[in-house]
């Protein structure tokens, strides 16, 4: 068959990207800094705005941002020097057949959150906007149809792939970035107290440490698909980076918009502050790139670990997942959220054992020489008890704590495997 004829994959879902592949480095601090855009950020914001005072809040910023930044930046450092994505990673952790699991908790919940974000975008434009009634038992048809706009523009930005991503992350992220900033200076402005005295009101019953989980799991399960992306940088001292430069700022972003919008104007998001300053058409921009920059993101990598598990391309599976998730966006939105927040404790044992694992055998990754194997039981097993130990020990970090579960186990098993 002639070059002219061959197919490229640009999105290289089951090799390594090479050279030519590879992206700027601004591009990828725009897709990884797009990718931290989520509004329910703001909504963890608005809790720890509630639960702590000024100074409590930014150590717990600085605390949970400092961890999240270990836990990405070795993933964006990982996926920047292998250029492997976070399924192929699996395969060589996990097995051929292991990595179904990491695979299809990552699609699972990525396309849980879709459906979420797009129902996050259509039912505040209903209320707000179109002034309509919107309960968990009634969708009028316009809210649908925002829906469906919403999601089929989402679906098309992953299926075209990391091109699409970054043309999306250019425009959306300095939007987002400053016009969220003008409007939360606008509302302090407004305000009658400062923002010290302001965050001093509310029940103030949360610890630092408590804070910094609520930091850390805002994005830890997003943070976990850091491979998919970062493989495109040009090095893996960029992925590692660009990765923690971008989490800090766009997660701390989202914590300070959620907790201007809560203690000036009672509101959840900053789009609720804009209409409160009147800022209508900018407010459904905003609202709208926010939650683009994620979803298109969280859909791509759902297309990866489908296509991972079921062999079929990585664009056939982005529209399934992109149609699974707009039919189901309005119920995910009033049924799964509390779900979905369970799921996200799977995930981080997932990431944790794909740097131990690349990091015993790094050379072996550099060289491609990998041992095939079919399951990696005590990564299964690893992912399976930290999963439950994140869920339902109380004491801590969850996400912590069920790396710790996890790593152990997989160590455990390489000891056993080399006695054995």
């Amino acid at each position: 068959m002639s070059k002219t004829n061959q197919k490229i994959d640009v999105d290289y879902t089951n090799s390594p990207v090479d050279a030519s592949g590879r992206k700027s480095n601004l591009s990828m601090f725009m897709v990884m800094l797009g990718f931290t855009f989520f509004s329910a950020s703001m909504w963890v914001g608005q809790n720890m705005a509630n639960g702590l005072d000024f100074k409590g809040f930014i150590l717990a910023i600085l605390l949970g941002g400092l961890i999240l930044g270990a836990y990405t930046g070795a993933l964006g450092w990982i996926g920047a020097e292998s250029g492997l994505s976070l399924d192929m990673l699996a395969r060589r952790s996990f097995g051929e057949k292991g990595s179904y699991l990491p695979s299809a908790l990552i699609s699972f919940t990525q396309i849980g959150w879709f459906g979420v974000g797009l129902a996050m975008f259509a039912i505040p434009i209903a209320k707000e906007i179109l002034h309509l009634d919107v309960t968990p038992d009634y969708m009028p048809w316009q809210g649908y149809l925002l829906v469906l706009i919403a999601g089929v523009l989402m679906t098309a930005s992953a299926y075209f792939g990391i091109k699409s991503l970054t043309i999306i992350s250019y425009i959306a992220v300095p939007a987002v970035a400053i016009l969220g900033t003008i409007a939360m200076i606008m509302a302090v402005q407004r305000g009658d107290s400062t923002l010290i005295e302001q965050f001093a009101k509310g029940t103030k019953d949360l610890g630092v440490i408590a804070g910094a989980g609520l930091v850390v799991g805002s994005f830890v399960s997003g943070g976990t698909a850091t491979p998919n992306f970062t493989r495109f940088c040009k090095s893996s001292k960029v992925g590692l980076i660009v990765t923690v430069i971008a989490f800090f700022l766009g997660n701390s972003l989202m914590f300070f918009f959620g907790a201007v919008s809560s203690i000036y104007a009672g509101g959840n998001d900053i789009f609720e502050v804009m209409l409160n300053l009147n800022l209508f058409y900018i407010a459904i921009f905003v609202l709208g790139l926010n939650i683009w920059t994620t979803n298109d993101n969280a859909l791509y990598t759902s297309g990866l670990g489908l296509s991972n598990i079921f062999g079929i391309s990585k664009k056939t599976m982005v529209l399934l997942g992109g149609l699974i998730g707009t039919l189901a966006a309005v119920w995910l939105y009033w049924n799964f959220c509390d779900w979905l927040n369970y799921l996200n404790c799977t995930l981080p044992p997932v990431g944790i054992i794909l740097i131990c694992s690349y990091f015993t055998h790094r050379k072996a990754y550099v060289d491609d020489s990998v041992p095939k194997r079919q399951v990696n039981w005590a990564a299964v097993i690893g992912v399976i008890l930290g999963a439950l130990v994140a869920n339902f020990v109380k004491w801590g970090i969850p996400s912590i704590n069920g790396m710790a579960v996890a790593a152990a186990c997989y160590y455990i098993g390489q000891l056993c495997s080399k006695k054995a």
